[in-house]
């Protein structure tokens, strides 16, 4: 399964909002809580996952490594790091699925563009009272 990243997050989100996400996240904190500031928190929860991943993997990486001995002490080392690693995989999982169904249902409104002028209606013409040739008497 192909997992929204941060970094893809960070890229809708701007195509979105049409601005930076510095510029976003910027705005958001003069703003009451609404859209944008929900993308952007899960955009820090999904960067959070990402970043706890590689934090875990490494580690767990470091106490596999071959020229390592396993003892009785690493034994609890290991499962502490891949049960911490299994939980940011978790997070990571509903995050990345939960703004893809959110970025799914938000569209770009294009920008409205001002209506044309509404032409005023001709003023008409004073009447004018047609006078008589005729003299009067």
């Amino acid at each position: 399964m192909t997992h929204l990243t941060s970094a893809e997050l960070a890229g809708r989100i701007e195509d979105l909002y049409d601005a930076p996400l510095t510029d976003l996240e910027a705005h958001a904190q003069d703003q009451p809580p609404g859209m944008l500031s929900a993308l952007l928190g899960m955009h820090d929860d999904l960067a959070l996952a990402e970043r706890s991943i590689g934090i875990h993997r490494d580690r767990l990486a470091r106490l596999l490594h071959p020229e390592r001995q396993i003892g009785r002490h690493e034994v609890s080392h290991l499962l502490d790091t891949t049960r911490r690693l299994a939980e940011a995989v978790a997070v990571r999982e509903v995050q990345a699925k939960s703004v893809a169904a959110v970025l799914q249902s938000l569209a770009r409104v294009p920008a409205q563009t001002p209506a044309p002028p509404v032409p005023m209606p001709p003023v008409p013409a004073p009447h004018l009272v047609a006078q008589s040739t005729t003299h009067s008497r």
